[in-house]
């Protein structure tokens, strides 16, 4: 009787253990403050239109520690800041009737930020980084989110940009594609004037030789 209970109270502290685990693995994006200041813009584009081409253009990133907009950062509040971690999301309108881009609260089943840009060590003073869009950034609209990571790698605050970027996709041809064709199509052309030509000349000969 008494190896039994003990296997009980084993496997229900196992258990118990194993919900707490989940309990605080969980992280959900209504908790996490917003204490990071984020920005972006279009390298080199004047004026700023907010239209981008993955593949070419790249994306210059800002963040610092929230300080002076609407939701100041407390004092020692960013003592357990270790990373931020930039990604790419999508904008509430590009996720309408898209599951596979559906917001949840749960960040493990969030799928807005899928894309990784960069991850860098979190200092108060900020940090930038200069990301080029690549080839695989489907066409949407997009915002940028940073997410505060804490020793462990999990999420405890987060900022993001107000701005939204519209990145247009790879057509998936390359430009000495286009101009191959461009070629082809003019010595087509080129031909067909030459083959009517000298169709005329023929015609014109056969008629003189009657």
């Amino acid at each position: 009787m008494a190896p039994a209970m003990g296997q009980s109270l084993l496997c229900g502290a196992w258990v118990l253990f194993a919900l707490l685990s989940f309990v605080d693995a969980t992280v959900l994006f209504s908790t996490l403050p917003r204490t990071l200041a984020v920005e972006d813009e279009i390298q080199n584009q004047v004026p700023a239109m907010g239209l981008a081409k993955a593949g070419d253009d790249h994306l210059v990133i800002r963040w610092v520690l929230n300080a002076t907009t609407q939701e100041p950062a407390a004092p020692g509040l960013d003592a357990s800041y270790e990373k931020v971690s930039l990604k790419l999301c999508y904008a509430p309108v590009s996720q309408v009737e898209r599951g596979w881009r559906k917001k949840n609260d749960d960040l493990h089943k969030d799928k807005t930020c899928s894309k990784a840009i960069a991850t860098q060590k979190y200092t108060s003073l900020g940090n930038s980084t200069v990301w080029r869009i690549t080839k695989d950034v489907p066409g949407a609209v997009y915002f940028v989110r940073a997410y505060v990571l804490n020793s462990n790698g999990t999420q405890v605050a987060y900022g993001q940009t107000r701005n939204l970027i519209t990145i247009e996709p790879i057509s998936g041809r390359h430009a000495s594609i286009d101009v191959a064709a461009a070629i082809f199509s003019a010595f087509s052309v080129g031909s067909l004037i030459f083959f009517l030509a000298l169709e005329n000349m023929r015609g014109k000969r056969s008629s003189g030789n009657k």
